[in-house]
């Protein structure tokens, strides 16, 4: 028996299904971001990038409720995706920006925790998504582990050993990898260094 989704989540999961859109946030990474939205202090900022259908962005509202004291910003730049979940109805603490991540990131301000699903802030250009980070906040990467039966192209399979090696040796980091979900590097921006 599987653990039930919480409301949010389990419409996005259905909107996603229903678009075919076959990339979404892991359960057990969901999870994972619900805890961390959680502990996000009053006032805080929470940014995902990529929001394809919405559940990652899901997982983390939930995390959030019924508390209201906090925002989620959730970037996409496929305008398809952008707009179905735009089309939510989405708590009001909870803003989709459609739009290129790399060019959004810069006028955002900091954040006390991340969740980069998407290449744009993870394989290309991380540095700008680190300084996105506010001090003590928490970066979530996902995807950074093959599924079963699959085998990555040699070049995706280079961007992410990138991705691994600067998160895992970033002197302003402490990372650890979890072989969780699909594949999990939880961070935290250090106070000094």
């Amino acid at each position: 028996m599987s653990d039930p989704l919480p409301g949010l989540v389990r419409h996005a999961a259905d909107r996603a299904a229903a678009a075919g859109f076959p990339h979404s946030c892991d359960p057990a990474v969901g999870r994972l971001l619900a805890v961390l939205a959680a502990r996000v202090p009053p006032g805080g900022r929470i940014l995902e990038i990529g929001t394809g259908a919405g559940v990652g962005t899901a997982w983390l509202a939930s995390g959030l409720l019924p508390r209201r004291d906090a925002t989620v910003t959730t970037i996409e730049a496929d305008p398809g995706l952008a707009a179905l979940a735009a089309g939510a109805g989405w708590p009001g603490f909870v803003g989709l920006r459609a739009g290129d991540a790399l060019a959004l990131l810069p006028t955002l301000g900091g954040f006390d925790l991340i969740f980069a699903d998407a290449p744009a802030g993870k394989q290309e250009r991380l540095d700008l998504t680190l300084a996105a980070l506010n001090l003590c906040g928490t970066l979530v990467v996902d995807d950074m582990a093959e599924y079963p039966g699959s085998i990555w192209p040699a070049d995706f399979r280079a961007r992410q050993d990138a991705v691994r090696r600067a998160l895992l040796t970033h002197p302003g980091l402490v990372a650890a990898e979890l072989a969780h979900g699909s594949g999990v590097i939880l961070a935290a921006r250090r106070t000094h260094g």
